[in-house]
């Protein structure tokens, strides 16, 4: 594995040399823009907007555009000028408690493997923040944007998890629901039962991503000339889901079967059964309504054939 960035952590007066590598990599499944008709790939040209010529990628450099849509350019020069001290030092700017991070400000995971001499401080460094249970917070600039991170432990290494700025985390006002919003105590303690059935420790290696199974299927079917694989018809079923207590109550006891039967975990299921048992219970209440109608109806029906039925003697009589 190549390492993304060579720099050094410094931990007070110790300096620990390392080397930084993703510790992640997206499984999704890559597509190339394609011409239906023959397969071609689609390509890109940079083409400059003032004189209609392609420019290579060499002669290409960064504009930020002013409110007054002048553009002021920059190249590498002009970055590699600026005064980045975190450029190839990780510097520690002080020690926090990881439960007080909220975990919306977290961007992207990298491993520190020790550089060379390093070893030492490294494990010094990773065993002192184990003790006492701490996060070093400390800025750090890679690919040439400086950010704020955490530096912690996972499994013997430490963990350089990069964060947002606190300006780059938008505020949650707009989504609050309106204070008018009344939720029962009885719909509070369903969904409390409805969690609890559901706590388990977090183990990811339960989880699957069923789409990228599916869409792997279909690529292969089609290499392969093999009949395209079907996937499960929904049934159209849906309601709008006016008892809250019932609809907990059913995903409750789907939930408690699907446990039983040492089932996945997968929350997919149970909101299903909850929806259709919603749509059942919708569906029986408009059956009902529309017997009743229905009942209304013959009712005024046979009334009005009566009535119609007492005028025509009347009018006979008097014939």
């Amino acid at each position: 594995m190549q390492a993304i960035w060579k720099g050094t952590i410094s931990f007070g007066l110790v300096t620990i040399p390392i080397k930084v590598y993703s510790a992640t990599a997206e499984k999704d499944i890559s597509f190339r823009q394609v011409h239906e008709a023959d397969g071609g790939r689609i390509r890109y040209r940079r083409v400059c907007e003032i004189d209609g010529e392609e420019v290579p990628y060499s002669d290409i450099g960064k504009g930020y555009e002013m409110p007054d849509g002048r553009m002021v350019i920059l190249n590498n020069e002009d970055f590699a000028e600026l005064p980045l001290p975190t450029a190839k030092s990780i510097e520690v700017l002080e020690f926090v408690p990881s439960e007080q991070i909220d975990p919306l400000y977290f961007a992207k995971a990298y491993y520190l493997a020790a550089d060379g001499p390093g070893a030492k401080p490294y494990v010094l460094l990773r065993d002192a923040l184990t003790k006492t249970g701490q996060c070093a917070l400390v800025k750090v600039a890679i690919r040439t944007k400086e950010t704020l991170a955490l530096v912690r432990e996972r499994d013997g290494a430490l963990v350089l998890q990069t964060m947002l700025w606190p300006d780059e985390v938008r505020g949650s006002e707009f989504a609050v629901p309106d204070d008018s919003v009344d939720v029962k105590k009885q719909e509070v303690g369903m969904a409390e039962s409805y969690i609890a059935t559901l706590k388990a420790d977090f183990d990811p290696d339960r989880y699957h991503s069923d789409y990228r199974e599916a869409l792997e299927q279909l690529v292969e079917a089609k290499v392969s000339g093999l009949p395209m694989p079907e996937g499960e018809e929904d049934d159209g079923e849906t309601a709008e889901v006016v008892d809250l207590v019932a609809a907990l109550r059913a995903s409750v006891d789907a939930a408690k079967k699907r446990r039983a039967g040492n089932g996945p975990s997968d929350s997919g299921s149970t909101t299903g059964e909850a929806k259709r048992t919603a749509a059942k219970k919708a569906s029986s209440a408009k059956k009902t309504t529309a017997n009743s109608s229905s009942g209304k109806s013959s009712t005024k029906k046979a009334t009005a054939k009566s009535t119609t039925k007492k005028s025509t003697g009347r009018a006979k009589k008097s014939a």
